[in-house]
């Protein structure tokens, strides 16, 4: 999926900003990275409080095989596939998702995120998301 593709995806949730993440792309909102695309997959932001409320709805968490054979894992969780066709139910997620993120900030300290230099010479002109 490209990145208008993704926007008009998450449209529904609110304004969201697309950047390149390895392979893929990275969905952010209120400067907090909450999904990624990769490969045609959509994943969304998890943790411990999240993931059980994933893995209930059919979700399956990001686990991959490294170049040593050891398993390896991303704090990201499928995006549950009913989420596709309803678009209450993938805003519902995002909510889940955007949060997990900020908590995940919030452990780690998180510095204000960086504007790019056309957001500081023009202003920011997202739309604040929803606090959850």
């Amino acid at each position: 999926m490209d990145a208008e593709g993704l926007r008009e995806m998450f449209a529904p949730f609110g304004a969201v900003e697309i950047k390149r993440l390895f392979s893929g792309h990275g969905v952010y909102a209120d400067g907090l990275c909450f999904a990624v695309e990769l490969r045609g997959d959509i994943r969304i932001r998890g943790d411990a409080e999240a993931g059980p409320r994933y893995e209930a709805a059919g979700s399956r968490p990001w686990v991959y095989e490294r170049a040593n054979g050891h398993k390896g894992s991303m704090p990201y969780w499928t995006l549950p596939e009913s989420a596709l066709d309803d678009e209450d139910e993938l805003v519902s997620w995002c909510h889940v998702a955007l949060a997990a993120a900020r908590r995940a900030a919030a452990a780690k300290g998180a510095k204000a995120p960086r504007k790019s230099g056309a957001a500081k010479r023009k202003g920011d002109s997202r739309r604040s998301m929803p606090q959850v």
